[in-house]
């Protein structure tokens, strides 16, 4: 075999060595590039079906709402009503006063839980939500609180051009009633004071009192009432931060991204 045969067979194999490299290369590009879309089509797919979950466990919380709502209207209110009717014949038949006195009392008792229980089922089962803004439904829950005339309760309504889905407002309106709630049977306050506030990104609800508070870091925070706030704003990928400070009071600071 000559010289010539030699460097012949020797730029056959470099260039055939140099195609053999080439189509590696192209080969791992072509194959991460088809990775890196497989991932992108998986991740899209885990984000619908997690919206398309958080629709549904939506829909699901707003008939179980309705369903309670009936509920409490139809069996629980009409049991109240009556024993409110039983007490009124009671106080007319004893005749004494110290006894009529409590009953009167008793019975004052079960027209304010039937107060309480006729605005919940209304607040369950009716279209409201859809139909008005989230201030007007906040600003209709603080008119229910003035209601009882014993607690001080401001709202500051500090948004623009707020357009929210059903989803958002029945969430933030549960949430509101849950903290209102908490204020007046736990922290012994006079003042609660709603905030909300908007950004072209984020809506802020604050909900704060001047109760007693509580340290954060020696009381238990995973009671019912914050574990379903936290269930809800999870529902609608917010957060919410809790402070609380001794003889000073308590609030709840609600923040959800805006489409």
């Amino acid at each position: 075999m000559g010289e010539e045969s030699i460097k012949i067979i020797i730029k056959i194999f470099y260039v055939t060595f140099v195609i053999f490299i080439g189509g590696m290369i192209i080969f791992v590009y072509e194959f991460r590039k088809r990775r890196r879309k497989h991932t992108q089509e998986i991740e899209k797919l885990d984000t619908l079906y997690k919206k398309e979950l958080a629709q549904t466990q939506a829909e699901i919380q707003t008939e179980t709402m309705r369903h309670i709502g009936r509920e409490i209207h139809d069996n629980v209110g009409q049991k109240l009503t009556l024993s409110s009717l039983y007490l009124q014949q009671l106080v007319f038949e004893n005749k004494a006063p110290q006894i009529s006195e409590n009953i009167s009392a008793i019975n004052d008792i079960i027209n304010e839980s039937l107060f309480e229980l006729r605005s919940l089922s209304k607040s369950l089962t009716n279209d409201t939500i859809e139909q008005y803004s989230l201030a007007t439904l906040i600003e209709e829950e603080c008119k229910k609180t003035h209601g009882l005339k014993t607690y001080d309760i401001q709202f500051q309504n500090h948004t623009k051009g707020l357009q929210l889905s059903y989803q958002i407002k029945s969430i933030l309106v549960r949430i509101t009633q849950e903290c209102i709630q908490n204020s007046i049977k736990h922290a012994q306050c006079s003042t609660i004071n709603i905030t909300l506030s908007n950004t072209d990104t984020k809506l802020e609800l604050e909900i704060s009192d001047d109760g007693k508070g509580f340290d954060i870091e020696t009381m238990q925070t995973n009671g019912i009432g914050l574990k379903n706030i936290k269930k809800r704003i999870d529902i609608i990928k917010g957060t919410f931060v809790l402070k609380s400070t001794i003889n000073k009071g308590t609030s709840v600071i609600l923040n959800v991204p805006l489409p």
